[in-house]
């Protein structure tokens, strides 16, 4: 099973809006840009929405069917390990294999010996092509990347084990992933990080690494973006050399876990993969579900009146909710409104302080933040949620469809075609 050059990670958090995500996809084939659909949904997300893989399973079935996509298109166990695996393996062709909670911990000394000297053949000046500046490889760099990664990787690759042994090998796309990582990872790492997944003998497809700046949920990049730029662009040339290194997979590629809503980056990242001719996988998470409830919002009546009340339960509840997602969320509770003052708004105020445009001087990235990860707080409406998202189809579907075409598949896959950009 060989994953699509593109292809793009919808998260759905409710599984209604699989047919809504896919036409996004379809959007971009008459302009020969083909994307394979990857739904994603990680234990937690199952677990705290009462959902199961089987669902997930199910929504991208019926979607691929209604919308008669011929293409190949994949359902994702997001960031599982070994005591979470089992559930997704009938139902997932596509495994992200989270090795963060492994990172640092130390691999056996004969692990490391062996690994020190398969890699002894690089010591010195390591010339990488299209990255401008050589990496200098000493001891205490293949110490320091042993250390802090070798581990994981071996965790990782009892994982994968497991699951070729269940499924099959050949029979689903394996991404490893280190993103959620305490720092982010220098391209030198990420050369021998790839060498460690050769060695365990993993034939990774995509790989996550945790990148310069902040990358937090639902909103825009935080960070330098020139360190970012060419942070990829080194990434990227990595890449292509440790393929033909380590004869890891033809389209091996990295794998972006964005939080969503890069909009800074995606230009950046555009110019990037097509100078190097390079594959991308982007993950989304938790846009869909924003989108849901700004069409609810914007539906008026019940929809905005619900709306109102999942905000003023999240406020109250904002230890809780943020508490999972300290490390990706940046709220300013000064600067959240209070649910009183949310009372009085208009569907088009709370559309506004909510919806992701950065030039509308209402748009409040700290409301949009604690709603992201307010998700909790619907799942517990159960049907009366449910049954308004089945009511309001009109006014969330087209959303669905815009935010992934028009924010982020546009800019990031398709570019500017009319300038050859």
């Amino acid at each position: 099973m060989e994953l699509e050059k593109y292809s793009i990670g919808i998260g759905d958090r409710f599984g209604f809006e699989g047919s809504a995500q896919l036409r996004a996809l379809q959007n971009a084939e008459p302009l020969q840009v083909h994307i394979a659909p990857v739904w994603n949904k990680s234990n937690r997300e199952h677990s705290i929405i009462g959902t199961s893989p089987d669902d997930t399973r199910r929504e991208a079935d019926e979607a691929v069917k209604a919308c008669k996509w011929s293409g190949s298109y994949y359902v994702d166990a997001d960031h599982i390990g070994l005591k979470t695996v089992d559930r997704f393996l009938a139902s997932s062709n596509f495994f992200t294999i989270d090795v963060a909670d492994y990172i640092g911990k130390s691999a056996s000394a004969e692990s490391v010996a062996r690994f020190l000297k398969a890699m002894n053949r690089f010591k010195g000046t390591l010339n990488v092509p299209g990255v401008p500046v050589p990496f200098e490889v000493k001891d205490d760099l293949l110490q320091k990347i042993a250390a802090k990664y070798l581990y994981a990787v071996e965790e990782a690759g009892k994982v994968y084990r497991y699951i070729a042994a269940k499924k099959g090998v050949g029979n689903f796309v394996t991404e490893v992933s280190v993103d959620e990582a305490s720092n982010p990872q220098t391209p030198e790492e990420l050369f021998f990080i790839l060498a460690a997944i050769a060695e365990a003998e993993i034939p990774v497809q995509t790989v996550a690494p945790k990148f310069t700046g902040a990358f937090l949920k639902g909103i825009d990049y935080v960070g330098n973006i020139r360190q970012f730029t060419r942070e990829f662009e080194d990434d990227l040339a990595v890449l292509a050399f440790a393929v033909k290194e380590f004869s890891l997979p033809r389209n091996l590629k990295l794998s972006v876990h964005s939080g969503s809503d890069k909009f800074s980056l995606y230009p950046i990242m555009h110019r990037a993969i097509k100078q190097f001719d390079a594959g991308l996988h982007l993950k989304t998470a938790g846009t869909t579900w924003l989108e849901e409830v700004i069409g609810l919002a914007a539906s008026d009546g019940d929809g905005l009146k619900l709306s109102k009340e999942m905000y003023a339960e999240s406020y109250r509840r904002y230890d809780e909710l943020c508490g999972p997602y300290l490390t990706v969320i940046d709220i300013d509770r000064q600067k959240l409104p209070k649910p009183a003052q949310v009372e009085t708004w208009s569907a088009g105020d709370f559309v506004e302080a909510l919806q992701h445009n950065q030039s509308c001087e209402k748009f409040n990235l700290h409301f949009r933040q604690l709603l992201h990860v307010g998700y909790k707080v619907a799942a517990e409406l159960g049907g009366r949620f449910t049954g308004l998202l089945q009511r309001s189809r009109s006014t969330i579907e087209p959303n669905v469809t815009a935010n992934i075409f028009d924010k982020h598949i546009q800019p990031l896959f398709i570019g500017d075609k009319a300038r050859g950009v």
